[in-house]
Formats: C-alpha cells, structure tokens, sequence
C-alpha cells in the first residue's frame, strides 16, 4: 500500500525517527482540501510515541478537509544544510501517513493539550498550565493522528559521518 524508499541505505532506525519528531517544533500536515486541491499547513504538534496530536480553532479549512477525508500525511524537517559547493544539502526528516481525527472525549482532549502546552512550555507550572488552558478551552479543539505508515530519510553524507 505504501512505497518502499528506494535509497533504503538512508533510512532512518525507528529510535531515530522518535528523536527527530520529539525535537521537532512544527511540521507540515497535508490534507486534501478544497475541491481536491491538497492542503498544506504548517502546525505545531507534539508526539507521544505512538500519534501525534495537534490542536486547531473549532472551524476551518483543515477541519473542514478532515471530514471530508481522513487520510493526511504529516513532514517534519530536522536537518536541511545546504552545501553550495556539493549542489545539495545535508538533510533529515521524518514523514507519517495516517488518519486524523477531532478529540471528542473531554477527558482525552485535556490530556493531549497537557503534552502539547508541556512540550512548548516546559518550565511552566501545572497551575500555569492550567491557566492557560482553561483560558482557550472553549475555542480549543485538539486531533489526534494515528499514523499507518512512517520513514524518516537522511542525506548520505549524514551516514558517513556517523561511521
């Protein structure tokens, strides 16, 4: 169902995939949007080792495009150097492909927005987090990606190194 890598020498170990999505800060989520014109956004998010969660408004061209069709892929870029006198760059980056959905259980949707608020704010308190989020809980709506399929790809170079 999902394409092999062909450099397969420049795949990523599982343990190195969870690294570069929990260092991550944003990514790209990719949706088929209006009139199937896909649909790129960049969000923040954060990963639990197992799906990835996301928080949006209750309205809007991605949830609009979620109900329309699950299916989404989401990129993460760790690594991009560009290397003028190679004509390339030194990159790494991870890609999921999964299903998304909005967080309907109260009980989930606080503790998914718990990891996202520790993740971007780490040396916060629990009461300022909770703050925090009781004062957007009413506009908040939080998705949770569950991934199918997931590669993470480095430059060759970057594997050199690592000998």
């Amino acid at each position: 169902m999902f394409r092999e890598m062909r450099r397969k020498r420049q795949a990523l170990s599982t343990e190195e995939i969870s690294s570069v999505l929990n260092r991550g800060t944003s990514g790209v989520l990719a949706l088929s949007g209006d009139d199937n014109y896909p649909y790129a956004v960049p969000i923040s998010y954060v990963y639990d080792g197992e799906k990835i969660f996301f928080h949006c408004a209750k309205s809007g061209h991605k949830l609009d495009a979620i109900q329309q069709n699950e299916k989404v892929s989401f990129c993460v870029i760790d690594q991009d150097k560009i290397v003028p006198d190679e004509y390339t760059s030194y990159f790494r980056s991870v890609i999921a492909f999964g299903r998304v959905e909005v967080i309907k259980d109260e009980e989930e949707k606080l503790k998914a927005i718990e990891k996202l608020a520790i993740k971007y704010a780490p040396k916060d308190t629990a009461i300022g987090r909770k703050h925090a989020i009781d004062r957007e809980w009413t506009s908040l709506c939080m998705l949770k990606m569950g991934i199918d399929h997931i590669t993470g790809k480095e430059a060759i170079e970057l594997i050199k190194e690592k000998k």
